[in-house]
């Protein structure tokens, strides 16, 4: 048992790596007496990680490996951010890392229960389930990503329009004492589902106009205007015959640089977008990543190199 005060949980802000906070949270507190706590972080903190919450205990779920952290759990190929990172790593009873995984909670639950002998809620279960559709983007169909209604759907889609960067905090601890319907009734929720809702139907409307150019099925775009609403689907909603889209996106530090696959017309090549990006200061899956370039010239011009790298994959006969 380890009980030397609070352990904070530090989780990436999307989906999966809030329900990997909830998880771990509970089952650090039920199997070995800690105190945990939680905070988001996301890729703009990577600057000087090596003195990255220095003065405190900590975990990191679904991000970076972090030497320092007393518990560890990552499913990104691109956790490590340097050769001396990746050679500190082997896994331990606080340590794991399985880049196989679709996501970040079941890969806990597997650890916890093998470990710690921590007995799975079922909702945990559920959550997990989700977890792996929504981070690997496993939707039946463009149609369900874009407008499913299944409360964790509706979780994911209100992150969209989340009314402050704490906002999340609030709802891991939600996670970790309820299950997914209850999550998704709160009146919280609901109102920036709604709202997200909105802008996904405005999103939609207004892409178009934004594609800077279409080739061999690899798509480009730039969103970067604040007056323009973005959806993550909208190029295969719209160009279903795509198989990469490449876009910029603002966010409240800067601007984003976004890349994937589509899921429901995969390439014929498949390019690791998660090692791409990190060329470029970024990191992801194989399937989907992204960077955030300095200002929105270098992101434009990034996009573009991106997007024309993925055509010549495309294009350039194999064998």
């Amino acid at each position: 048992m380890s009980s030397s005060g609070t352990v904070r949980i530090h989780y990436h802000r999307d989906f999966d790596g809030m329900v990997a906070a909830a998880v771990l949270a509970t089952a650090l507190r039920d199997t070995r007496g800690e105190t945990p706590a939680w905070s988001s972080v996301n890729y703009d903190q990577r600057s000087n990680w090596e003195s990255f919450s220095a003065h405190e205990r900590f975990a990191i779920v679904d991000f970076h490996f972090h030497p320092r952290a007393e518990y560890w759990f990552d499913h990104h190929p691109t956790t490590f951010l340097t050769p001396e990172l990746r050679a500190a790593y082997s896994p331990s009873e606080r340590w794991q890392w399985d880049e196989s995984s679709p996501s970040c909670p079941p890969l806990i639950l597997a650890h916890a229960e093998r470990h710690w002998s921590f007995a799975t809620p079922e909702r945990f279960r559920e959550m997990a389930e989700w977890s792996n559709m929504i981070d690997a983007a496993r939707y039946k169909s463009v149609d369900q990503a874009v407008f499913g209604d299944a409360p964790a759907l509706r979780i994911a889609r209100a992150l969209t329009a989340a009314p402050s960067p704490g906002w999340t905090d609030e709802l891991v601890g939600a996670m970790s004492t309820g299950d997914l319907d209850s999550v998704a009734r709160r009146s919280d929720v609901d109102k920036s589902f709604q709202r997200a809702a909105r802008n996904r139907d405005k999103a939609l409307q207004q892409f178009p106009p934004c594609v800077e150019w279409r080739r061999d099925k690899v798509l480009v775009y730039d969103a970067s205007s604040s007056n323009i609403r973005r959806e993550r689907f909208a190029p295969f909603y719209h160009y279903p015959d795509t198989h990469y889209a490449v876009g910029v996106i603002p966010t409240r530090s800067g601007f984003h640089v976004m890349a994937g696959e589509n899921p429901w017309n995969p390439p014929p090549v498949q390019v690791h977008i998660g090692t791409l990006m990190e060329r470029f200061g970024g990191g992801g899956h194989k399937a989907v990543g992204g960077a955030n370039p300095h200002d929105l010239q270098e992101a434009r011009r990034v996009a573009m190199l991106i997007g024309e790298e993925l055509r010549v994959a495309l294009t350039t006969p194999q064998g």
